[in-house]
């Protein structure tokens, strides 16, 4: 059987080791789907799973990678056919299931979504799970009525992947988005995609009563902790938080008054599990109307499987904004 080059990661214990390294097929884990992987991206929580610095794969060994976009190769689900493109984010891989880097993947085929006209494969993966997640903040928050007029958005970690892509797709929908960054040299880049201001964290200013003058119509948060418990009390009457991040700390100590007295809603925004109507229907908009117009500039860094580590030590490190790309074997 013919073998192909995965990364691989390997757990004993609290050692966690990934290596590049050649496999068959038949040692993939189940599923109705085999795919030739093209392309996948580097998130956060893939640079956590493969280094050991966070509990993200549930099996050992195991494919990393949460992203992959490609093309079919086998099916026994009559819904996908052999030269089909096709994108599976989240929904385990990389997690339970082998994941998305690697030359090939087989997965379950109701984690499968046909690759929507308006996308290729290389820009679905630029997207990936970091663009679904920030459409789906969007999604949520216009489904429990957040409209432009309300006030501006604040996007926290807007320099990251999945802020890059809120700053865009909420500008493109008629918000005024303040994007909040650490990285100074990041200004210029959040003003090309579409923030109407950038701030630094101090430049914020919140305050720490329970309830405090209204500065946002609403918010995606990528830090949560404080500084979460501090937007909620800032946010305008009916508006949404949307948590999508824990870069500062999962812990939240606030209090009950946002939500009493000004019926401010938190949202959780999880892309792993989204059901497959709704996943279907955000890729469909991200192909088309909420498509990001700087795409391409939100792309900084294209590797190769072999180049992942440096990419993991990147991100985790703070070194990089936007996306990462990772090509395994191009779309032409």
């Amino acid at each position: 059987m013919k073998s192909f080059w995965a990364l691989r990661v390997h757990t004993n214990g609290d050692d966690v080791a990934a290596k590049l390294q050649q496999m068959t097929q038949d040692e993939l884990t189940a599923g109705e789907v085999l795919i030739g992987v093209h392309y996948s991206s580097v998130n956060y929580k893939d640079a956590l799973g493969a280094t050991g610095k966070g509990k993200i794969l549930r099996r050992s060994p195991l494919n990393a990678g949460i992203d992959a976009a490609g093309m079919v190769l086998e099916s026994s689900d009559p819904r996908f056919q052999p030269g089909q493109k096709v994108i599976v984010t989240g929904c385990g891989i990389g997690e339970n299931d082998d994941g998305g880097y690697a030359e090939l993947i087989r997965v379950k085929a109701s984690s499968v979504v046909p690759l929507p006209e308006g996308l290729t494969l290389k820009e679905a993966m630029i997207l990936g799970t970091a663009g679904f997640t920030a459409a789906l903040a969007l999604s949520r928050m216009e489904n429990n009525h957040q409209r432009p007029e309300m006030g501006p958005i604040l996007v926290t970690g807007a320099s990251g992947g999945v802020g890059s892509f809120a700053v865009q797709i909420f500008s493109q929908a008629g918000y005024d988005v303040h994007a909040v960054s650490g990285k100074h040299e990041a200004v210029r880049y959040l003003n090309t995609l579409g923030a109407k201001e950038v701030l630094t964290p101090a430049d914020l200013q919140l305050g720490r009563r329970p309830l405090e003058s209204v500065k946002y119509g609403g918010a995606v948060d990528n830090v949560g902790g404080g500084l979460l418990a501090q937007i909620l009390a800032h946010t305008q009457l009916w508006g949404n938080v949307a948590a999508i991040g824990l870069a500062d700390r999962a812990e939240l100590n606030t209090t009950v008054m946002p939500f009493i007295l000004r019926g401010v809603s938190l949202l959780g925004v999880s892309s792993n599990n989204t059901p497959m109507p709704l996943r279907q229907e955000i890729w469909r908009k991200l192909a088309s109307e909420w498509k990001p117009r700087h795409l391409q500039q939100t792309l900084t860094r294209t590797v190769g499987l072999k180049d992942l580590m440096g990419a993991f030590d990147d991100l985790l490190h703070r070194r990089v904004h936007g996306r990462i790309l990772v090509e395994i074997r191009s779309e032409e």
